[in-house]
């Protein structure tokens, strides 16, 4: 199992970030926040500042953790967020990696999905054409509040693109309401891989495994599918950036678990996983 981790929760330092990295023995980041910068909004000279420090410490990337369609549609510059792609794209060609985590955007809650479907649709294959220029996967994650924030209406996403990968985050559909179980079996023949990140019936987000997302079961049946890459996703403490991930008025269940530092939450994490391995 390649194990990949979101370190910014650890530390906002990319010094820091190959520090948790290393003491817990992974192999690699899904790199979000440098140095209290988004990486999508990171320069090129930075990129590969950052890229070069992963090589010396035996790290790689295997996703960038971007934003990209975490807009509102109606509200959004949706040829300003296809540049931010391109940009995107070419940091990932530069940190070496054919992964971009991305979203199927927010909508005004006043409009029913179905009625928002054509523009996401519109969107999504713009998206996937850039993507392909650069040679790059988008990996949709099922993150609450967006398009594909149930087990539906993701597969509908996966059934048109069938080059738009699947990452599975067991929370997220917990925190939309949603049996885990069933959404991994509607959705099994697409996951791409894992998010590691747990919750309770009351979105309050826990330690792999503490939680009711069923992930031993999920990571069993993913492996028994030849899964091999998983990225550990703590969210047990408050951290720098958290707020920019989260939708206007929303706010993430975290801290039901004390943890002293983010160090201390992230190393709780990992040791959570591996215990379940």
């Amino acid at each position: 199992m390649n194990i990949y981790a979101f370190a910014d929760e650890a530390s906002p330092l990319i010094d820091s970030q190959i520090l948790a990295m290393k003491r817990n023995k992974l192999q690699g980041l899904e790199i979000r926040n440098v140095d209290g910068t988004n990486v999508s909004e990171i320069s090129i000279h930075k990129a590969k500042e950052v890229k070069s420090k992963l090589d010396a410490n035996g790290l790689c990337v295997w996703s960038i953790g971007s934003p990209i369609g975490k807009t509102t549609i109606g509200c959004d510059d949706f040829s300003g967020h296809l540049e931010l792609l391109r940009h995107t794209c070419e940091i990932a060609n530069v940190m070496d990696t054919k992964n971009i985590r991305m979203f199927s955007f927010y909508y005004p809650k006043t409009i029913s999905p179905k009625d928002i479907r054509g523009e996401v649709i519109d969107r999504l294959g713009k998206m996937l054409e850039v993507a392909e220029q650069y040679g790059v996967n988008l990996c949709h994650e099922n993150e609450k509040g967006i398009y594909g924030d149930i087990a539906e209406r993701c597969l509908d996403l996966h059934k048109t693109f069938t080059e738009l990968k699947c990452v599975f985050d067991p929370a997220n559909f917990i925190q939309s309401g949603q049996d885990t179980v069933k959404a991994y079996e509607m959705l099994k023949d697409y996951v791409y891989y894992l998010h590691i990140k747990d919750a309770l019936y009351d979105g309050n987000v826990v330690p792999a495994g503490q939680g009711v997302g069923n992930l031993p079961y999920i990571l069993k049946e993913y492996i028994k599918r030849g899964g091999n890459a998983v990225t550990v996703e703590p969210h047990l403490k408050v951290f720098s950036g958290l707020e920019a991930l989260e939708q206007a008025g929303e706010e993430s269940k975290i801290g039901i678990t004390s943890y002293s530092s983010g160090d201390e939450a992230f190393d709780a994490a990992c040791v959570a996983l591996k215990g379940m391995l």
